[in-house]
C-alpha cells in the first residue's frame, strides 16, 4: 500500500472520529435544548395553572364577601323597616277604629232623624249619648314625612376605582426570577448553599432557602434559612443522597416572596462530623454532632475526640457554642494527629487548638497572638490547607520535618494564621474539645 493510501486512510480515521465526536457533541447540545423547551414549557403551564387557580379564587372570595356585605346591609334595610312600620301600622289601626265608629254613629244618627214621633226621642237621646262617649273632637296625631325613616343606600363609587387599580398591579408575571444558586459545596454531612442576585434593580430584604430529597415525589420542600446572608450550611444530610435546593427573595418593603429559583441538585459523599460515644464527663446528641461537659468526672478533664478522622484539609471545621460553663486554662477546641486516651487537654503535641480563654496553642506552645475569649454563642472555625511537603530521603513522607500546614483558626470576627510542622504526612485529622468545668455544650459541623 503506497504512502498517499496510507494518509489518505489515517486522514479517513481522523475525519471519522472528528464526526463522532461532532456528532456527539451534537447531541449533547440538542438534548440540553430539549431540556430548555421542556423547562420554558412546563414552567409556562405551572404559571398559567397558578394564575387561574388564583384568580379563580380571588372570584370566588371576592363574590362571597360581596354577597356577604349585601345579606349584611339588606338586614340592616330589613330591620329599620319594621321598626319604623310598626307604629304607623298602630296608628292606622287606631285611625280605622275610628272611622268605623264614626260610620256607625253616622248611620244611627240619620236612622234617628228618619224615625216616626213616637221613637225619635229615644232614639236621639241614644245618638247623642254614643257621640259623647266617642268624643268627637278628639283626633289621633298622624307623623309628618319628616319624622318618619326614608331608607336610603350610601354606597362610595370610589371603591371600584380603588379596586380597579389593585387589581390592575395584582400578580406578575417574569421570565427569570431574581435570585438564582450560584454554587453548593459538600461538607462533612451538610451542604453549603451559595445563591446571588441575577436582577440587579431587585432590592432584596429576605432570602429564604428551602430543600428536599431528591426523587420523592411526594416530599416538600422543608425551609432551612430565611434571612439576609446569601450563604447558609444545611445540616443532617445523609451522604450519597440526592437532595434539591430552591431560593427566593423578598423585596424591601412587600410581605410576598419572589418566584423560586430553578432547583439545584447537590449532595453530599463526606460522612457528618460526630463525637466518639462512652467518653466520661460527656454527654451527646442522638446525631452525636452535640456534646455536653456534665459533672460525672468533676475532677478530671478529659479529651473529648471524633468517632474517626473526619476532619480533611480544604474543609472548614466549626464548632459552635451554644451553653458555656466556667472557664478554665486548660479547656480546648480543636485537632490533633491521634485520639491519645488518658489526655486532659489539646495543649499538647501534634495538635493545635484555642482555649476558652482564647489562647492558641501549636503543638502544645502557647502562641504570642491571642483571640476572642470564647463565650455563649461563639463560633470557632478551624481551615487548614497543605503549604508543602519538604524534601525527604528515601522519598518516605514520613520521615522527621516533612509535612506543613497553613492553619486558619477564627474566632469572634478575628483569626490567627500560622504555619504548623509535622514529623508525618496525614490524610484527615481529629476534633477534639475538653473542658475542666461542667456546662459547656458544643455543636460540630
Amino acid at each position: 500500500m503506497s504512502v498517499e493510501v496510507d494518509a489518505l486512510l489515517q486522514e479517513a480515521k481522523e475525519n471519522i472520529e472528528a464526526a463522532q465526536n461532532y456528532r456527539r457533541e451534537l447531541q449533547q447540545r440538542l438534548h440540553g435544548l430539549n431540556q430548555a423547551r421542556k423547562q420554558v414549557r412546563g414552567s409556562s403551564g405551572q404559571a398559567r395553572e397558578a394564575l387561574q387557580k388564583h384568580f379563580t379564587e380571588l372570584q370566588v372570595a371576592a363574590g362571597r364577601l360581596l354577597a356577604e356585605r349585601l345579606a349584611i346591609l339588606l338586614a340592616e334595610v330589613d330591620a329599620i323597616e319594621a321598626e319604623s312600620i310598626r307604629p304607623l301600622d298602630d296608628c292606622q289601626s287606631l285611625i280605622e277604629h275610628g272611622v268605623s265608629q264614626a260610620d256607625e254613629l253616622l248611620r244611627e244618627g240619620e236612622a234617628a232623624l228618619r224615625c216616626g214621633l213616637g221613637e225619635k226621642e229615644a232614639k236621639l237621646g241614644s245618638f247623642t249619648k254614643k257621640a259623647l262617649n266617642i268624643q268627637l273632637d278628639s283626633l289621633p296625631e298622624v307623623p309628618a314625612l319628616v319624622d318618619v325613616p326614608c331608607v336610603s343606600a350610601q354606597l362610595d363609587d370610589s371603591l371600584l376605582g380603588m379596586l380597579r387599580d389593585r387589581v390592575a398591579r395584582h400578580g406578575a408575571v417574569s421570565s427569570h426570577p431574581p435570585v438564582q444558586i450560584e454554587e453548593l459545596q459538600e461538607r462533612p454531612g451538610s451542604v453549603l448553599v451559595r445563591w446571588c442576585k441575577v436582577d440587579e434593580d431587585f432590592a432584596a430584604a429576605d432570602y429564604r432557602l428551602q430543600y428536599r430529597r431528591s426523587g420523592s415525589g411526594g416530599a416538600q420542600y422543608e425551609d432551612a434559612y430565611i434571612g439576609r446572608d446569601s450563604e447558609f450550611l444545611v445540616l443532617h444530610l445523609d451522604p450519597h443522597t440526592e437532595y434539591l435546593f430552591r431560593v427566593c427573595a423578598r423585596g424591601e418593603g412587600r410581605t410576598e416572596w419572589s418566584p423560586w429559583s430553578i432547583p439545584q441538585t447537590g449532595y453530599t459523599t463526606l460522612a457528618p462530623h460526630e463525637w466518639c460515644p462512652g467518653t466520661e464527663g460527656f454527654i451527646l446528641s442522638s446525631r452525636r454532632n452535640i456534646a455536653m461537659r456534665n459533672d460525672s468526672s468533676p475532677s478530671r478533664c478529659p479529651v473529648l475526640y471524633s468517632n474517626a478522622p473526619t476532619y480533611f484539609c480544604g474543609q472548614t471545621l466549626t464548632f459552635k457554642i451554644s451553653a458555656a460553663g466556667q472557664v478554665d486554662r486548660r479547656d480546648s477546641l480543636g485537632v490533633c494527629v491521634e485520639s491519645e486516651s488518658g489526655m486532659e487537654s489539646l495543649q499538647r503535641d501534634k495538635a493545635v487548638c484555642i482555649s476558652t480563654n482564647g489562647a492558641v496553642f501549636v503543638n502544645g506552645k502557647e502562641m504570642t497572638n491571642q483571640l476572642p475569649a470564647i463565650s455563649l454563642g461563639s463560633a470557632v472555625t478551624f481551615d487548614m490547607e497543605l503549604v508543602s511537603l519538604f524534601p525527604v530521603s528515601n522519598n518516605n513522607l514520613r520521615d522527621e520535618g516533612s509535612f506543613k500546614l497553613r492553619v486558619t483558626i477564627g474566632s469572634g470576627n478575628r483569626e490567627v494564621v500560622f504555619d504548623w510542622l509535622l514529623d508525618q504526612a496525614v490524610d484527615a485529622l481529629y476534633f477534639g474539645c475538653s473542658f475542666a468545668h461542667s456546662g459547656w455544650k458544643v455543636l460540630v459541623f
